[in-house]
């Protein structure tokens, strides 16, 4: 069936907006005809937002339910790295995600994880081969070689890894990248490999440096970094270099809004409005030969209505000809999905989390940032009470720990600071790379039972103080839930705000902030089940 809509049409190849109709039926864009000049005070089309970078499990939400929640705010597609599932299922994790993604009308570009585990200094559920790797590759629903973290493998010319990257080339698909701080001549070794894309630069100095040696470089805003205003200004001279992504999202940040929220930033910064279009529709659709149409007659039948092109409020947003939200609301139905977990650990004491006093004068503490993943290291003098090394909250000192959830292993004890939680703790098993149980907490009891609350369930986030004990239980992995997406937004904000407001966690998002404190890949120091880990050295810090 033929449909037709009026409104501001915005052609954003030729840097043109005028008021038209745009006829379209199922299958493709039959014609767009331009009736007059552009009309202010009605409403503009235009194509549909794509995320460039994201880890769909972050939000805990399958792919299907990112997808009714993404569309209300206009995205029709994400670059979604399955690096955080294959890490706890393997191979058969990634399928996971493609087979749901399936169900529903929305474009999904899965890569093929690179990194699994993303080092050798953590223990993960899983492990990808470069054998595994290409038979990938070669999947048509496999869209490009996900972000090769371990850029020292690449420095170093890791034979495993550099078939990975060959595999990619052979296939002809795009290789993502991830190298934070990297510079100078390592950076153009780096992208000399065959590396194309970093959503990692700090700092516009970063940035400009690999732009320079023909990268393209993703503006990053999810609910954990946040790198929007360090890096927007470069598009005014970089539009055809850049694009945006979220990386990480919650699923309370992902309700509120997403890249049209970026697009809306930006434009009230005083950047171009077609450039910044570029990077959030036409830039990704064409790096990773996305099938989503960009607004051109014989195109698929992809598009979005918005208020203005300032406030870019969604009023409708068509996939395939499908319309697929409206005024706010997902007309994309939830589906039926199947359970897939790996989980094998007992219950853990408070004895499990003492650290024994070995008369140091001073110990590393890990620095948490908020707003960023990169940390700062430490030292203070230890608190000690008969002989044990114990949080200390007058300095806001916390111990953390990670344990090891796919075996019964030790659990690695350390110390953080700024968290600010009180008279608590909180853990979670998304917990990135390898996705063991992380845990924050002002005594050892108070660790052991929200470490146990996720045990029990199989993985989830909890938190507990003396009254309470609050989880949210995350069954798929250990990393999402099949709930319905609304729901899981509600009960997240809940656990969320027990943290800041009864725990008084001074961070603006202290789940996700915890979930990258075992992130070996950024540094500069953070905690693995094994140990206390330096990542500048890229070694064990001696305990």
């Amino acid at each position: 069936m033929t449909k037709s809509i009026s409104g501001n049409v915005v052609q954003i190849l030729e840097k043109e907006i005028f008021y038209g109709i745009v006829t379209y039926n199922n299958d493709k864009i039959f014609s767009i005809e331009k009736i007059g000049e552009e009309k202010k005070g009605e409403p503009y089309i235009l194509p549909g937002f794509i995320d460039s970078h994201v880890h769909i499990e972050s939000s805990m939400l399958i792919p299907s339910e990112f997808a009714r929640m993404a569309v209300v705010h206009g995205t029709i597609g994400t670059v979604s790295d399955p690096h955080e599932i294959a890490n706890v299922c393997g191979v058969d994790g990634v399928k996971y995600m493609i087979e749901n993604g399936k169900k529903v009308p929305f474009y999904f570009c899965f890569g093929a994880p690179s990194c699994v585990p993303a080092t050798i200094f953590e223990t993960a559920g899983a492990s990808l081969n470069s054998q595994q790797v290409e038979e990938l590759l070669n999947l048509p629903e496999i869209g490009y070689l996900s972000e090769v973290m371990n850029f020292p493998g690449v420095l170093n010319n890791d034979q495993e890894l550099m078939l990975k990257i060959k595999a990619a080339k052979n296939a002809n698909k795009p290789i993502d990248g991830h190298a934070p701080g990297l510079m100078g001549e390592l950076a153009k070794q780096y992208i000399d490999a065959g590396i194309e894309t970093d959503h990692e630069c700090f700092t516009a100095h970063e940035a400009i440096c690999k732009l320079g040696y023909g990268m393209k470089i993703l503006i990053r805003e999810g609910s954990a970094a946040k790198n929007f205003d360090a890096l927007i200004d470069l598009l005014h001279d970089h539009e055809n270099e850049m694009m945006f992504c979220s990386d990480d999202m919650h699923p309370d940040s992902l309700e509120n809004g997403h890249i049209n929220l970026l697009c809306s930033r930006a434009v009230k910064k005083g950047i171009d409005v077609f450039k910044v279009l570029k990077a959030a529709c036409i830039n990704p659709a064409k790096h990773y030969n996305f099938r989503s149409g960009i607004l051109q007659k014989d195109d698929h039948s992809d598009f979005i209505v918005v208020n203005n092109l300032s406030d870019f409020l969604v009023l409708k947003t068509v996939i395939n000809g499908e319309t697929v939200a409206e005024n706010g609301t997902s007309m994309i139905p939830s589906v039926d999905s199947s359970i897939i977990n790996s989980f094998c650990c007992e219950l853990k004491t408070e004895k499990d989390f003492e650290l024994t006093f070995k008369n140091q004068e001073t110990i590393p503490i890990i620095k948490a940032l908020d707003g960023q993943l990169i940390t700062e290291k430490i030292y203070a003098q230890p608190k000690v009470e008969a002989e044990k090394i114990i949080a200390d909250q007058s300095r806001d000192f916390l111990k953390i720990a990670v344990v090891n959830r796919y075996q019964n292993a030790p659990v690695s004890v350390a110390f953080i600071h700024n968290f600010g939680i009180k008279n608590g703790a909180i853990a979670s098993s998304v917990a990135h790379d390898s996705h063991n149980i992380v845990v924050i907490g002002s005594t050892d009891k108070l660790m052991s039972e929200a470490v146990n609350l996720i045990i029990e369930n199989r993985g989830g986030i909890s938190t507990v103080n003396k009254e309470e004990k609050k989880i949210l239980p995350l069954p798929i992995a250990g990393l999402m839930s099949n709930d319905n997406a609304y729901t899981i937004s509600k009960a997240y904000a809940d656990l969320d705000n027990f943290a800041k407001v009864k725990l008084e966690s001074t961070l603006s998002a202290p789940f996700m902030t915890l979930s990258f404190m075992a992130l070996l890949v950024i540094p500069h120091i953070k905690l693995s089940d094994k140990g206390l880990f330096d990542g500048d050295q890229f070694a064990f810090i001696p305990s």
